[in-house]
């Protein structure tokens, strides 16, 4: 009885581990295992191939930077509205101040 089961433990494991001679092979989630080897697939396309590239830190990367750029793009026209509105209102004092 218990090396019928563990013949039935080995069967089953040798049955789910990936096929090391298929090298050019599509990778599928982990429960297409269970669902059949009907699953479509398609080509990836350029941006998907840089996303899923083993080499994420350029990814990383370039979206740190974009994000680091539009917040100094941010600031810097923050900034000049504030000195527009700046000198409205010394200029509306001033104003007030002379006709007193």
């Amino acid at each position: 009885m218990k090396s019928t089961f563990l013949h039935l433990i080995q069967d089953v494991a040798s049955s789910v581990q990936p096929d090391s001679t298929a090298d050019n092979a599509v990778h599928t989630a982990y429960d297409s295992l269970w669902a059949g080897n009907g699953i479509p697939t398609q080509a990836l396309s350029g941006l998907e191939q840089v996303m899923l590239s083993d080499e994420k830190i350029f990814v990383v990367l370039a979206v740190v930077l974009i994000i680091w750029f539009g917040i100094i793009l941010l600031i810097m026209r923050t900034d000049r509205h504030l000195k527009s509105v700046e000198r409205s209102v010394e200029e509306n004092i001033k104003f007030e101040k002379d006709d007193l």
